[in-house]
């Protein structure tokens, strides 16, 4: 009974497990449904509640920024932080290249000495975060009495303990630096200033110019050499380009790179010390002797075109030019002032009339003291008459209707024409700054006045160099050279570029030369020009004495008066042409008492100096 129980019992278990686990395939099938998708109607987006749905719009529209905002960065605008993060960690700095020196040339010995140069000063600084404040009080104690400041002064830039520089003191000499430098004081240092210097006083401040500040704070050279030649002069800046590391310092590995600057060209100029300084000497005794308003004196070689000696009064020290007032005085009156010449125009009249043959030496002409054209009455410089007289003595005794008498043989158009040829009416191209043309325009004007008065220097305007020059192609045999003040140029690399000689035209036949050569001989012997002569020697020259033409209105100034004398020697063998001008002289009138005893003084010298013999 029992048994059968239990085996009904068992056969129940069994059946019901049988019952529980279905089939294997029923099992897969089971498994795969339960992987299935639901249906739409149980899709996320119909239990998703609505603030998700926002915050996934949200989170959209912030990605939509930043990939925008990224591609601005990156494309837009990716030069600008490359150039910000470059001037983070990158070193830019342009090295200053030293500027070329000016040199004149002993003319005995052919040693150079500088007019300009470079003399170094220092700027001191202190590097304030690299000093010990326990220090500082020692630091100032030691360096006032160098610097010329007050301790108090000096212990409140170092005390500045985060500052990593702190400007001193500025232009420091080499010396003082020296000696600062010997006091061995950590965080203190000097950056090298180059300053222009100019160790000849009183030789010629209007060639050289001098180097100064431009708008932009950029140092140029301003006027004569310096302005003319700054390009060359200056050189050309370097640069060095490095990165630094967290503490600034320079890394010398890496984008590491240097170009040296270029040493600007040495210029020599074709100056003779010892002409120029007696030659200016002899001027500025002149001009003070009679209270005069200025004068110029220029010496050149009718050979070469050679500028010996240029000097002008008043003059400047380039080394203080910012002290100079009134700066009309940088320009140079030899070549930017122009004004009337007066009768040592003559010289110009007579050549024309000896070259074209209308008139010799000893042609004669009657004068009656005056020359009547239309309106216009032309008279004699001293009022008086002469008779018969020869175109010499027109010379000798500076006759304004002598003059007047050629012109008109001449004729206006040739009469021109030869002005022109002599170089006068524009430029002669001399390497200094602001060179003017003077002004010959009116003898294009039909009136025949224009002709007779341009004859004895009036209605005309010329530069000192102008009549140098055309008296030096009269001493040349009639050719007229390029003048020059520039010898050679040494550029930075040890060529040496020479200053080729340059003849311009021939102005007139070497007879004529040598005509009008006697001519101003007897000048200077006989004529208005005898304190100009030198005893033993043959000179040529002509005076002038010229008036000065109304400011602003016609005529000329009361009492105003240029005096000026210019000539060559010796006649044979002219080693020198000279032009001295002497301006508005308050003592004397004429030029024989002003410009020809200077030109005599510097003649003597000159024949002594290049040893010329004694002609009788």
């Amino acid at each position: 009974m029992n048994e059968s129980k239990h085996r009904a019992v068992g056969e129940y278990q069994k059946s019901a497990c049988r019952a529980e686990v279905p089939p294997k395939a029923e099992r897969r099938r089971t498994f795969d449904f339960a992987k299935s998708r639901p249906s739409k109607k149980e899709s996320f987006g119909e239990k998703t509640p609505p603030r998700f749905r926002i915050l996934k719009l949200i989170f959209m529209f912030a990605a939509v920024i930043i990939f925008w905002r990224l591609f601005i960065l990156q494309i837009f605008t990716h030069k600008y932080y490359v150039e910000l993060a470059s001037g983070q960690q990158d070193i830019y700095k342009e090295l200053e290249p030293e500027r070329g020196e000016i040199l004149f040339r002993d003319g005995k010995t052919g040693q150079l000495y500088p007019l300009a140069v470079n003399q170094n000063f220092y700027n001191v600084f202190a590097e304030p975060k690299n000093i010990e404040q326990k220090e500082v009080r020692g630091y100032a104690y030691k360096l006032a009495p160098l610097l010329e400041m007050t301790e108090d002064e000096i212990m409140a830039k170092l005390s500045k303990k985060d500052d990593p520089h702190e400007p001193l003191k500025s232009k420091i000499s080499e010396e003082t630096y020296k000696k600062i430098k010997e006091l061995n004081l950590p965080g203190i240092g000097a950056d090298k200033t180059p300053v222009r210097f100019y160790p000849e006083k009183d030789v010629g401040g209007q060639i050289l110019g001098f180097v100064g500040e431009d708008e932009s704070g950029e140092r140029r050279g301003k006027y004569g050499i310096e302005g003319y030649f700054d390009n060359e002069l200056k050189g050309e800046k370097g640069f060095m380009k490095s990165e630094r590391d967290a503490l600034g310092r320079l890394l010398f590995v890496g984008d590491f790179t240097i170009e040296e600057a270029r040493r600007g060209f040495d210029i020599v100029l074709t100056l003779d010390r010892n002409i120029q300084f007696f030659a200016c000497q002899k001027l500025k005794e002149a001009v003070a002797r009679h209270g005069a308003d200025g004068g110029t004196v220029i010496i050149l070689n009718p050979l070469t075109g050679a500028i010996l000696a240029m000097c002008s009064a008043p003059n400047f020290d380039p080394n203080e030019y910012n002290k100079i007032k009134d700066i009309s005085v940088f320009n140079n009156p030899a070549i930017f002032y122009q004004y009337e010449p007066g009768s040592i125009f003559k010289v110009v009249t007579m050549s024309a009339g000896l070259d074209l043959e209308k008139v010799n030496p000893n042609s004669m002409y009657n004068d009656s003291g005056e020359v009547k054209i239309g309106s216009h009455t032309i008279q004699n410089s001293d009022l008086k008459s002469y008779g018969t007289q020869t175109t010499t003595q027109v010379l000798e005794k500076s006759l304004n209707t002598g003059a007047v008498f050629v012109a008109r043989r001449v004729g206006a158009k040739d009469f021109r024409q030869y002005v022109e040829n002599f170089g006068f009416g524009s430029p002669l191209g001399l390497e200094l700054q602001k060179e003017v043309s003077g002004d010959t325009s009116s003898l294009r004007e039909k009136n025949e006045i224009y002709l007779a008065t341009a004859s004895f220097g009036q209605g005309i305007s010329v530069t000192p160099l102008q009549i140098v020059s055309a008296f030096a192609a009269i001493a040349n045999g009639g050719v007229l050279m390029k003048p020059y003040i520039v010898e050679e140029i040494k550029k930075s690399d040890g060529m040496v570029l020479k200053t080729g000689l340059k003849e311009i035209r021939k102005v007139i036949s070497e007879r004529t030369s040598n005509l009008l050569g006697a001519m101003l001989v007897s000048v200077v012997e006989r004529g208005h020009g005898k304190r100009a002569g030198v005893a033993g020697y043959f000179i040529a020259g002509k005076t002038g004495t010229a008036q000065v033409p109304k400011k602003g209105g016609r005529g000329y100034e009361e009492g105003v008066t240029i005096g000026s004398f210019a000539g060559f020697g010796p006649v044979n063998n002219p080693i020198f042409a000279m032009m001295v001008k002497i301006d508005n002289p308050k003592d004397v009138q004429w030029a024989e008492s002003t410009a020809a005893p200077v030109f005599g003084e510097i003649a003597k010298f000159l024949l002594q100096y290049f040893e010329i013999p004694p002609e009788r």
